[in-house]
């Protein structure tokens, strides 16, 4: 583009433009307390800057999740360590039950206990947390289990799903966060079935069956070891959640810290630029205005 301006003239509009760009560039830092604000800011840095902030996003998101399934994982540790308790007061009625002396009312009495023992574990499979059930699986808006005591069988079907569901910790692995209550209390093999054990034996002291009794004692003492493994399962994803949490943590400080050393501004240096600048072009506009102004009519005088 062909100007009319004199070389000076232009130099220093030129010069004039310079300074009030650092002084925007100051005021903007000022403002935002960021010394990037625009990909022309700082074009090496500009990739850096990205991938830092969406690293800082994603463990952010982690610790958040983390977070949630904390409440979940801590509710079923405690509400397993009480269904252990009532395992004990199970094998204690058993042995009450089972010895010669027991008369058919005390064995009615049991019985009685038993099935108060058996809804109360139903309920421990059912519990929740923020209208979640955490022992139904995937499926956990599903209540895994219903009881009636007037039936032979009165614990329901399993109505839950599997547990596939696993949280992702901060360095990129995965694990697994819950059992199913079919998984802690109903093993469809039948082996470790806590339900069914309780209340073959429950049926028993009811009808006064010694041999029925005695046929139930083995599951009896097994289901509490059984039940003490699945308190372990929540034990560690305590301590692995407690761990990738601290972990975490310490990673997004770090991130933090790298992502200010490329975005923040330093005000003290911002502010010293402003008055660098607003110095400048006091001087420059001073000094331009004392430049003798002379006209072709000067020239002919």
């Amino acid at each position: 583009m062909i100007t009319s301006l004199d070389p000076s003239a232009l130099s220093f509009l030129n010069g004039i433009a310079l300074i009030q760009q650092r002084a925007q560039t100051a005021e903007n830092q000022m403002t935002t307390g960021l010394k990037i604000n625009a990909v022309s800011d700082a074009p090496g840095q500009i990739a850096n800057l990205y991938e830092t902030r969406s690293e800082l996003a994603q463990a952010q998101q982690i610790d958040t999740n983390l977070g949630q399934v904390t409440a979940e994982v801590n509710t079923g540790e405690s509400t397993l360590s009480s269904a252990v308790n009532l395992i004990e007061r199970v094998q204690t009625l058993a042995s009450e039950g089972a010895t010669g002396t027991a008369t058919a009312a005390t064995r009615q009495s049991i019985a009685g206990e038993l099935g108060g023992i058996m809804q109360q574990l139903v309920s421990t499979a059912n519990t929740s947390v923020g209208g979640r059930y955490i022992f139904a699986g995937n499926s956990d808006h599903t209540q895994p289990y219903s009881i009636d005591l007037t039936q032979s069988n009165p614990v329901s079907a399993y109505q839950g799903s599997a547990s596939t569901r696993q949280i992702q910790a901060a360095d990129g692995t995965t694990f697994l966060v819950a059992q199913t209550a079919q998984t802690i209390f109903d093993d469809p093999t039948g082996q470790q079935n806590i339900f069914t054990t309780i209340n073959n034996l429950r049926l028993a002291m009811l009808n006064n069956d010694q041999a029925g009794i005695n046929a139930a004692m083995p599951n009896v003492q097994s289901i509490d070891g059984y039940l003490n493994q699945q308190l372990a399962f929540y034990g560690n994803v305590q301590n692995r959640v407690t761990s990738e949490t601290n972990f975490g943590a310490n990673y997004e400080t770090q991130l933090q810290t790298q992502l200010s050393g490329i975005q923040d501004a330093n005000l003290a240096q911002a502010i010293t630029l402003m008055q660098q600048s607003q110095t400048q072009e006091t001087a420059a506009l001073q000094a331009r205005a004392q430049l003798p102004k002379t006209s072709l009519f000067d020239y002919l005088a």
